[in-house]
């Protein structure tokens, strides 16, 4: 495990951080005790959230512990590798200097930021800071923000009030101040298994599923048809997506059990529950009922697994205003892709989003940040820290 120093740079600390292999299959337990460390080294104390076995999440305040702080919010898991040809070693940095790129799992989603906020913690402490910065380090955002959860409810109960929370996805350092939310879902189509000649003694769980799908895609194009151009999102409607389809035995044998995972990707207004809530009831009225003419135990079950609140846009944020004013930025974005952000503005914290690289660039093989890029982030949060001083 690599050791801290205290005179590390941006892309000395990424080089580091890359090294730990979190994808979130793994435990990132040895990334967080390096952070530990590292912020212990300038006598910082800091709080680790366990989550499960495993994982943990990590809190730190520098400055003084009161009202008013800026939360610092990034994830310290990546995706998987698997699959993927890259050109290099996933986790070893590799710096290319004439291309102001860095590559390495995780540059850009998102240890980029991880890495300058930590690298600054110096800068931080030079600061007479008249309000804390808040470091708040989550484990398996990459999964359904899931692990982020205790540690909000932990900051909540052992934090004073924060003025706002600064999520470091990869944004191209523009200010995301709205984000579409996640529902995920997993149908499952219980038949009756029985021999492909004898189809009336069965209850064929694939053909029901091709049903319920025909309405998932019905619901798809209906949601399409409510596009808002004004709304800044790309694509500017609640998209449904079926990713996984699983079912059957043998071709010969009347499928038991299919099983649909779906997700949507919900408009900020868009209410958590409906579309689900549709599909449950068209099984019902239009699947089951010629199910269980031959089965009683046949039937069609809709679950939420997971679901992540979207990032309503807030004109009078302090969130939105203060990392306009650090970025430079005298507009904002909205982004499809999900953060915790809406967890924290749940949780009564205003959230925006900015950090470096692109989305473009995130689990993909060779992924990369520029150089550039933190460079900006440095000064961002530079600027951050000087206004704490204020």
């Amino acid at each position: 495990m690599p050791m801290p120093d205290k005179s590390m740079t941006t892309v000395e600390m990424l080089k580091a951080l890359v090294a730990f292999d979190t994808t979130s299959r793994n435990s990132n337990l040895e990334l967080i005790a390096f952070a530990r460390d590292y912020l212990a080294g300038f006598g910082i104390d800091s709080h680790r959230v366990d989550f499960e076995p495993g994982k943990a999440n990590l809190v730190a305040v520098i400055g003084p512990r009161i009202e008013g702080g800026l939360v610092l919010s990034g994830h310290t898991d990546v995706v998987p590798v698997d699959g993927q040809d890259w050109t290099s070693d996933p986790f070893a940095l590799r710096v290319e200097k004439e291309e102001g790129r860095v590559y390495g799992r995780g540059t850009c989603d998102m240890k980029g930021y991880l890495a300058s906020a930590l690298a600054l913690v110096p800068h931080f402490l030079k600061q007479d800071l008249k309000r804390p910065i808040i470091l708040a380090f989550s484990c398996d955002e990459e999964v359904g923000c899931t692990g982020v959860r205790p540690m909000i409810e932990w900051m909540k109960g052992n934090l004073p009030p924060v003025e706002a929370v600064f999520v470091g996805e990869p944004t191209g350092m523009k200010v995301v101040t709205a984000h579409k939310g996640i529902e995920v879902m997993r149908t499952t189509v219980r038949g009756q298994a029985a021999h492909s000649s004898c189809t009336h003694l069965g209850v064929n769980a694939i053909m029901a599923a091709g049903e319920v799908i025909g309405e998932i895609n019905r619901i798809a194009a209906e949601e399409r048809g409510k596009a808002d151009p004004e709304s800044g999102f790309v694509p500017p409607w609640t998209t449904v997506n079926i990713g996984l389809v699983n079912g059957g035995t043998a071709k010969n044998i009347i499928p038991q059990e299919c099983a649909i995972d779906w997700e949507t990707r919900l408009m900020p207004e868009a209410e958590s529950g409906v579309i689900p809530q549709r599909v449950r009831d068209f099984a019902a009225r239009h699947v089951e009922p010629e199910m269980k003419k031959v089965s009683r135990e046949a039937g069609v079950t809709t679950e939420v697994v997971n679901a992540v609140p979207g990032l309503a846009h807030e004109d009078d944020s302090p969130a939105a205003r203060l990392a306009m004013r650090f970025a430079g930025a005298n507009g904002c974005y909205r982004a499809s892709y999900g953060t915790e952000a809406g967890l924290f503005q749940r949780a009564g914290m205003p959230a925006v989003i900015c950090g470096p690289g692109h989305i473009e660039q995130a689990h993909k093989p060779d992924e990369y940040v520029t150089l550039e890029q933190l460079e900006a982030c440095d000064a961002y949060l530079r600027n951050l820290a000087d206004w704490c001083a204020r």
